[in-house]
């Protein structure tokens, strides 16, 4: 990541926003460098959006504070907050040209007639528009318009550039194509970015890093394979890489039983289910080459019978395999196996309420077996690729890294 000279940071400091009595944002704290493209990512309703308005100036928080390279600008109205804004539908004119769309917030800044003409040709060649300049946006494709709101957004030189979902309206194919062009336009330019989306695929290939967004409070910040591999609770591991996620009660540290008595084998053990019963052994934390917390200790220590626990298991960790061959982590029955070429995806049904969806290569020498509807089959996972919360959805870290590797390769 490389900044622009001009490139600015960005400082929310407890941005909060109520509508009634509901936080829509509530207390969020982000820091934002220059040159970074942020994501802020998460459902419906999560805060996101407003997030972005508060940003831009359309609405006002109710505490808090927005500091642009260390200055406070929640005083000042949108107009003068020099950011540039792409939104979900465009917001294109729909009686001007290209160029004269590409112009107006250059117009509106009163810039020189002939500064202006120059602008908006780079802008043209920037996004690959030049033959286009005369034509109104009804006859351009939905990726064409999208080029035209971003050359738009940059042709002011602005301190910020602000994307609300600008990738919505367009069909699978070409939002592979508009996310690439967004991206290597913002690196190669160096802008300060913040983007919304609830798309996780669109924000894991945008984000240098992503907040992750639930009920108006952050739950997690960091780059995409941060916390795609580590998430920081049960929300983030479903959401983030769409992870299995399933709640049980701990039994011995070893196993997660579910509410029908169905049990889990877990891939490593664990000392306890919340920050105290862990709290005597942190002397011994260490990280090993995946990035996973682990203790080490030499004493045993159990996990509290009957403690509540949630598990979450990405499917891309998940291999199956037939009954009686190894010690299988869970057993369950194949209800629907879907090839989608590079991948093949199962849906393993555990008991009548818990289902795992498995997903494994679908081409070439390492591809996944296909299994067909009702074949019981066993599931694997090793302890680098399970996830455990406690009751207060907070992680649980392993202990005796060294004996769960050793049962995962007995076990094979």
């Amino acid at each position: 990541m490389t900044a622009a000279p001009g490139a600015s940071s960005l400082s929310l400091d407890r941005l909060t926003r109520r509508f009634g009595t509901h936080n829509a944002v509530d207390a969020l704290n982000l820091e934002v460098t220059p040159g970074e493209m942020v994501v802020l990512l998460g459902p419906s309703g999560c805060g996101k959006t407003t997030t972005l308005r508060l940003i831009a100036g359309f609405i006002a928080p109710d505490a808090g504070d927005i500091r642009l390279d260390g200055r406070s600008i929640v005083s000042l109205p949108p107009h003068r907050r020099d950011m540039g804004i792409v939104f979900q539908s465009y917001a294109l004119f729909p009686h001007l040209s290209v160029a004269r769309n590409i112009a107006f917030g250059l117009e509106m800044r009163r810039t020189g007639a002939a500064a202006t003409r120059a602008r908006v040709a780079e802008m043209l060649r920037l996004v690959r528009l030049e033959a286009f300049a005369t034509r109104l946006p009804r006859h351009l494709s939905g990726g064409q318009q999208q080029r035209v709101a971003l050359a738009r957004a940059l042709a002011i030189h602005p301190r910020l550039l602000l994307l609300d979902e600008p990738l919505s309206n367009l069909d699978a194919s070409l939002r592979q194509d508009m996310a690439r062009e967004i991206r290597l336009l913002q690196q190669g330019r160096g802008i300060t970015t913040i983007m919304v989306t609830h798309d996780q695929t669109e924000a894991m290939a945008l984000a240098d890093r992503l907040v992750v967004m639930h009920d108006g409070k952050v739950q997690q910040i960091g780059p995409p394979e941060a916390l795609h591999l580590r998430p920081a609770n049960p929300f983030v591991a479903r959401f983030i890489g769409g992870s299995n996620v399933i709640q049980g009660r701990i039994d011995g540290g070893t196993r997660l039983v579910l509410a029908d008595g169905t049990a889990i084998m877990l891939a490593a053990a664990y000392p306890g289910t919340g920050h105290g019963a862990a709290a005597h052994v942190s002397a011994n934390v260490s990280t090993d080459v995946s990035n996973h917390v682990r203790i080490n200790v030499s004493n045993h220590v159990s996990a509290h019978l009957g403690t509540g626990a949630t598990l979450a298991v990405r499917p891309d960790s998940i291999r199956l395999g037939e009954p009686g061959r190894r010690v299988a982590r869970a057993h369950g029955t194949v209800e629907l196996c879907t090839w989608l070429g590079a991948t093949v995806e199962h849906v393993v049904r555990l008991n009548p309420e818990v289902a795992f969806l498995a997903r494994g290569p679908g081409l070439g020498p390492d591809a996944a077996p296909r299994h067909k509807a009702g074949t019981h089959v066993t599931l694997h996972w090793s302890d680098e690729d399970e996830f455990l919360f406690d009751a207060g959805d907070h992680p649980v870290v392993a202990y005796a890294t060294n004996v769960s590797r050793s049962r995962e390769t007995n076990d094979a």
